[in-house]
Formats: structure tokens, sequence, C-alpha cells
């Protein structure tokens, strides 16, 4: 758990106010403390997704939480329309001042604001475990969606070797705050990026979940031993 700018407390309740609230806090310096405490995996996580939705010049996408932009604008490398969403304005101000040539706009995953089937593709990276209703955004999710659209899911997951994820899960808890002390606009928002993390469904537990919001051909692919999966799945 960590404190908002106003002094209440976001918990892993998840209320959209106060998670909102925490990312505005840390936007300004929120990709360069993702690179340092990720080593630098978080791009390569970023290439993955976009391998995993294997887009066409001129698909519809959508990036959902997509913060600052930086993941909707490695999507649109692929010559897709990509428009991101999220719902702090924080992140959405530092993106824009960065990346004035992209989409970025204010919206709840629980209500997109888009009509029916007006994505080829959806994507969600890093920030599931933020929504306050999980398989509701996948539903919602899937209602954008075409038929026989696509969505890939980028999340930290669990890392399947014992050892590793002991080890893993004592840096989340012990060093993770220390690294972002060096590097956060709010460090102690890191300790609740920690604690969601350890809360958060192994690979089948969240395949379980998506297919139980609608989606169909539910498969999963681990990243860096498991830190992070790439779960896929198609509308029917």
């Amino acid at each position: 758990m960590t404190r908002t700018p106003s002094g209440r407390r976001a918990s892993l309740d998840k209320q959209p106010h106060e998670v909102a609230a925490m990312f505005d806090e840390v936007a300004s310096r929120y990709e360069l403390t993702n690179t340092v405490i990720s080593f630098g995996q978080d791009r390569r996580w970023r290439r993955a997704t976009l391998a995993a939705l294997r887009l066409n010049p001129g698909d519809r996408v959508l990036d959902v939480g997509a913060g600052t932009g930086v993941s909707t604008a490695d999507l649109a490398t692929s010559g897709a329309y990509v428009v991101g969403l999220d719902l702090s304005l924080g992140m959405l101000r530092a993106g824009r001042r960065v990346r004035p040539e992209v989409p970025l706009l204010a919206g709840d995953a629980l209500r997109l604001p888009f009509p029916d089937e007006s994505f080829d593709a959806v994507t969600i990276s890093l920030a599931l475990r933020n929504v306050v209703d999980t398989e509701a955004a996948l539903r919602e999710m899937a209602r954008v969606t075409r038929p026989g659209g696509r969505l890939v899911v980028c999340e930290f997951s669990t890392p399947t070797n014992p050892v590793f994820r002991t080890v893993y899960l004592s840096y989340l808890m012990r060093s993770l705050p220390t690294v972002a002390r060096a590097v956060a606009s709010n460090p102690d928002a890191y300790v609740y990026l920690a604690e969601s993390v350890r809360a958060w469904p192994d690979q089948a537990g969240l395949a379980g979940q998506i297919a139980r919001a609608g989606w169909e051909r539910v498969a999963w692919r681990n990243l860096t031993g498991g830190i992070v999966a790439l779960h896929r799945a198609v509308k029917s």
C-alpha cells in the first residue's frame, strides 16, 4: 500500500481515484523508474507484446492503461492506428509533453468510451492488476473488439522456478523500494507495486479470468522466467 498525494492510502482494494492519484504522483519519472527497476527488461516486454499482437498496417488498436504512451508509440511502429487510454491525467499530460503525435485519451477500463467492435486488437501492459474488477475490464475490452480480433495482456506473473521465485519476491519486497527511492518521484508508490504483484493470480489463474470474460483460444508465454507473462486470446 502507499499514500496518495492527498495523504490517503491507495490499498490493494484499488479504488480508481486512489490509483489515479498515485500514478499522477509518479508520472514525471515513471518511464525512467520502470526501466531502472526492471533492469531494462521493460523494453523487451514491449517488443514481445508488439510481436504477439501480429499487427498489420491500418489495423485499429486500443492500448488500455497506456500511461505516458511509450507502449502506444511502440505499437504504432507497425503501421497500425493506435489509441492510448489511461485513467491518470498526470500520466497523460506527461506523455503528451514528449509524444504530442500519439493519440492519448482519458478513460476508465471499465467504461471504454468507444462503440462496440471498434478495434482489430486491444492490449493492456502492466496495468490490468490496477483495475478494480479484472473480469469486467476484460469483458469491456471484448465489447470494443471486432469478431476475430486479438487481445494481448502483458502483466507481472509468477516465476516458474522455485529458487528464482524466492529471489524475485525478496527483491520485490526488500530491494525494489530502495532502488525506487533513488530514481522515482514518489518511491512509496512502488511498495504498492510490489504488493499488487504478490497478490496477482498466476498464469493459469489469469487465463481462467480471460476465458470467463468471453475470450477464446487463451494461451500464455512466460517472459524473463515468468516475472511477466503474455496472455493472448481471440474474440469469437
